[in-house]
């Protein structure tokens, strides 16, 4: 038998499309509008996320049984709270810059729709291993999205990916480039994210249409 059953494997496979707690579910969807300009940026959120997340579920599964129900919110917002200011400080000590750049929206991960209804949905009522692989399903289901939206609105906004340019040289000032393509700035405001996520469910949901139609 091996690590993962089949139930086991569905809750990390399930929110990667089926059930992706962006597009289905509709959660998490402010971090996706506000740090997607730059690649770099969503990695580093899709990481902390997994981290607080794939911790944090654990946490609370271990200690459901010991959680007076009247204060379970209280205690879940500790548990994510303090996870996130690990989070914050390791960012500080290596990645200052990239710290500044994602500065309040690590902190709002406290109030991340995708961690506190995980905690309220699934550990609280599941072992410590279905809670951890759920956090980690979850989780990367949040981060494709976010990857894909950073990737686009890099490339098409600034020409470039991770900060390196890839369009090739853009004349100064102009940002236009040598075979005539333009930087889109629109690219890099937060409305073009609701577009490029929109246009992300649009695909998602007209392929589920099809499969089940077949």
């Amino acid at each position: 038998m091996g690590l993962l059953s089949k139930r086991d494997t569905k809750l990390i496979t399930d929110p990667l499309a089926d059930n992706n707690p962006i597009t289905i579910q509709v959660l998490g969807i402010c971090s996706a509008l506000a740090i997607t300009a730059e690649l770099e940026a969503s990695i580093v959120m899709s990481i902390a996320v997994l981290f607080v997340l794939g911790l944090g579920n654990v946490v609370i599964s271990l200690m459901r049984n010991i959680i007076p129900s009247k204060i379970r919110i209280i205690v879940q917002l500790i548990v994510v709270a303090t996870l996130v200011i690990i989070v914050d400080l390791v960012l500080k000590a290596f990645a200052y810059q990239l710290s500044k750049t994602l500065s309040v929206f690590v902190g709002l991960i406290i109030t991340n729709c995708i961690i506190m209804g995980r905690f309220e949905a699934f550990a609280l009522a599941n072992g410590p291993w279905k809670s951890f692989l759920d956090g980690i399903g979850n989780s990367l289901g949040y981060a494709v999205i976010l990857i894909i939206v950073g990737f686009f609105r890099e490339l098409l906004g600034s020409g470039s990916l991770l900060g390196f340019p890839v369009l090739g040289d853009a004349i100064e000032k102009t940002g236009v480039y040598a075979y005539g393509y333009e930087n889109n700035g629109f690219m890099l405001l937060a409305p073009m994210a609701l577009i490029t996520v929109g246009l992300i469910i649009w695909v998602q949901r007209n392929k589920s249409k099809a499969l089940i139609e077949d």
